[in-house]
């Protein structure tokens, strides 16, 4: 057996990693799209790497673009094989998939409009709104801590990973000749003390262990909660400077952190009375789904449901729909808080809010999470005095902010605490992916430290024989 890295190697965005069985069996795990690379994007994003007809099933740790965005693509270049993910991966993936083709056509139509009068031939999407919901078909659902059988030899099992809803870890077992393999894939790895979602759970000894790096070699902020946090930002730009604050969002797992923290401040009476825009129709259909598995929230949510039905609401919350809508925020006059996808600001309607907020000094920027160093967020975040946004340059007047006590990953703590429940003396090989390559050479000796024998830090389109 061997294993090939297609994806999130020595980078944290493009999970792809490939399986195949010395009988030609080929098992993918996880299918995920490129984001923020720059220029590089859509070269990553238009080879896979491997012949998509050849793989016989792809197993889903969750449901982030960056982990399952190219199901549609390679369904699309010919896989015929079954998915297998959790019913809350399903669901959201559905919705995010659907979304991704949207937001690909929506984009390039407005590119190729300045391209057609350039005289430049047109751009095409990796796929389209109808190859996004036929790869739906493709998915059979597993529950958590239930062995499933996928055929003789082969076998694995979800359990919670805590990083969104439906999120998983995957433990697969497979015999070869009479001989037992067990390899152990994170996924994403949540925090222990996440404010939503229940922690990691532990899993049985393994001898392979491809693990995310990418808080690897930092700690989360955990001395100003994300409450007081936000009040501070909201009080800042909208109360003072009467600005704006735009926050670009993940629209599945940050937004509706966000969504919760500022309910947190309506219920003890210290939310400002302003208007609170989540402009992202995805984000509006992920909160609902989200709400349908109050089975995977923790303790501490489940006790705020007793008293509020909706951990996700509270006054002023607007969600907005359509672009005629969204449009029409640019020509709003009061302060507000704007909570629009993507994450990395990299796609969708936040880019046009950037793009048309970002010269004025009243208003600031807020990112609240991981941002590639070549998205438009990690641009931002190292303080540029321009930016092009849309091939067009913009001076950067408006305040860019951090919040860096909002992630969904887990820090090396929480990686090593999740790791805490194996022998590293029967761990054969352990492989760091999902991670920029400086963030996991330290975090490589920081568990080398722990005893963690053979750390392997894959290069792209690497392939390694297990022994």
């Amino acid at each position: 057996m061997k294993i090939a890295f297609h994806g999130a190697a020595r980078t944290v965005t493009g999970s792809k990693h490939l399986l195949t069985l010395n009988n030609g069996k080929k098992i993918l795990l996880d299918c995920g799209m490129f984001q923020g690379m720059g220029q590089e994007t859509d070269e990553l994003n238009a080879s896979f790497g491997f012949i998509p007809a050849e793989i016989d099933y792809l197993i889903l740790s969750h449901a982030h673009i960056d982990h399952s965005g190219l199901i549609p693509k390679l369904v699309k270049d010919g896989f015929n094989g079954k998915i297998f993910a959790t019913p809350a991966t399903k669901d959201l993936s559905a919705v995010l998939m659907e979304d991704s083709a949207g937001i690909q056509e929506s984009d390039l139509k407005f590119i190729n409009k300045r391209r057609a009068a350039e005289g430049q031939p047109y751009l095409q999407p990796l796929y389209s709104t109808a190859d996004a919901l036929r790869a739906v078909d493709f998915f059979e659902t597993i529950e958590y801590d239930t062995w499933f059988t996928i055929e003789a030899g082969i076998e694995f099992c979800y359990t919670d990973a805590g990083h969104i809803i439906g999120s998983a870890a995957v433990h697969l077992r497979i015999t070869e000749n009479g001989k037992l393999t067990r390899l152990t894939f994170s996924g994403d790895v949540g925090r222990y003390r996440d404010v939503i979602l229940k922690a990691p759970e532990r899993f049985e000894q393994a001898d392979y262990i491809l693990i995310e790096s990418t808080y690897g070699n930092s700690l989360h902020d955990e001395h100003n909660p994300t409450p007081d946090a936000l009040l501070e930002w909201i009080n800042h730009t909208c109360i003072s400077k009467k600005g704006k604050l735009i926050m670009p969002a993940f629209s599945v797992g940050r937004t509706q952190e966000i969504l919760y923290a500022l309910n947190q401040l309506e219920l003890e009476n210290r939310l400002p009375p302003l208007e609170y825009f989540v402009d992202s129709p995805l984000s509006k259909t992920a909160t609902a789904i989200i709400k349908s598995y109050p089975q995977y929230f923790n303790d501490r949510i489940r006790k705020v449901i007793e008293n509020d039905d909706d951990p996700f609401g509270f006054k002023g919350l607007k969600f907005i729909n359509s672009v005629e809508e969204s449009k029409n925020l640019n020509y709003y006059k009061g302060a507000c808080v704007i909570i629009s996808a993507s994450g990395m600001a990299d796609a969708g309607r936040i880019k046009h809010h950037i793009s048309n907020n970002i010269e004025n000094s009243r208003n600031t920027i807020l990112l609240t999470g991981y941002c590639e160093p070549n998205s438009l967020g990690g641009r931002l975040m190292k303080h540029p005095k321009e930016v092009s946004i849309f091939g067009q340059p913009h001076e950067v007047n408006a305040e860019i902010g951090e919040m860096r006590s909002m992630s969904a990953h887990g820090d090396y703590e929480d990686l090593c605490q999740f790791l805490a429940c194996q022998d590293p003396a029967q761990v054969k090989q352990l492989f760091l992916v999902h991670g920029e390559y400086d963030v996991q050479t330290d975090f490589r000796q920081r568990l080398l430290r722990k005893g963690f024998a053979n750390v392997t830090i894959p290069e792209l389109h690497s392939a390694v024989k297990l022994l």
